[in-house]
């Protein structure tokens, strides 16, 4: 069985479409690095992957289709979800995290 593989952007980037002068940050993504940060034991179980702004990106291409490039991105054998409530809930139920309070 291999590890579930978790796809975040890069922590900043700038956005062409914007003027590529702003630099912005992804609201899920950092949600999702508050709790990598802090649970590392959990995290310690995934493989992460950041990756620029810009697509295609090849890397996320490869493993879930260039139709499934939102980010963040949890996939596994069989499955995968880029949706952050159901990423959250994946979290959990596949590698501890704690529920989000409602």
């Amino acid at each position: 069985m291999s590890r579930d593989t978790l796809f975040l952007l890069d922590h900043e980037f700038a956005d062409p479409a914007l003027g590529g002068e702003r630099v912005f940050y992804c609201k899920d993504c950092m949600t999702i690095e508050g709790l990598l940060a802090t649970f590392p034991d959990r995290a310690a179980n995934l493989d992460v992957v950041r990756v620029p702004w810009p697509r295609p990106r090849a890397q996320v291409v490869a493993m879930i289709g260039e139709e499934n490039q939102n980010l963040p991105a949890l996939v596994w054998d069989g499955g995968f979800t880029n949706e952050i409530e159901a990423l959250l809930a994946a979290l959990h139920t596949r590698h501890g995290f704690p529920e989000r309070h409602p």
